[in-house]
């Protein structure tokens, strides 16, 4: 496929998919895939878990609102947001005005089944990271649901399926050609 003329991004709980998703996708597009937390990574000279400790949340939202309003000016790709992207109204409006936007969602269960083992996502370590991802869940579903044009159930399916049902929300919505 040639480049696209729109932007596409992914939304969703931290460990529902959207970087192993996006990339997929972006394959599959033949566009370029960017992952914000890794831009805000390369930017601060440091780890997102470093940062969040030294200069609390704020500061990170700040510095990722700034990311955000940049990347979704970019050409075509599939950006992969950070879970918590969808807190700020400005990255809600860039995000469903700039782009395609994708609510890749997750049941917290499902989410904690496959990050009980990660260590590497600040807003999980707590005594309780299942408490935890429900309440994330009960405050930001709505945020995702309302920036996003596409809500895409994750559940069980695998990678490749999940990417081809994107593709065909895509090719239906007119936003990319239908594959031969």
């Amino acid at each position: 496929m040639n480049a696209l003329p729109a932007r596409i991004a992914c939304v969703g709980l931290p460990g529902s998919g959207k970087s192993t998703i996006g990339r997929q996708l972006a394959r599959r597009l033949d566009v370029k895939f960017i992952d914000s937390d890794l831009v805000i990574e390369q930017r601060i000279g440091c780890s997102i878990r470093e940062f969040f400790e030294r200069e609390g949340e704020s500061a990170f939202r700040d510095l990722e609102e700034a990311v955000v309003d940049e990347l979704t000016l970019d050409g075509a790709c599939v950006l992969s947001t950070g879970g918590g992207t969808i807190l700020r109204p400005a990255n809600r409006e860039h995000l469903r005005q700039r782009t395609q936007a994708i609510y890749l969602h997750s049941a917290p269960e499902d989410v904690f089944r496959r990050l009980r083992n990660d260590q590497n996502r600040p807003l999980l370590q707590v005594s309780d990271p299942l408490a935890r991802l429900k309440e994330l869940y009960g405050v930001r579903d709505p945020l995702y649901r309302e920036t996003s044009h596409f809500v895409i159930e994750t559940g069980r399916p695998s990678v490749s399926t999940l990417v081809n049902m994107i593709l065909m929300q895509l090719e239906l919505a007119g936003i990319v050609p239908a594959r031969a």
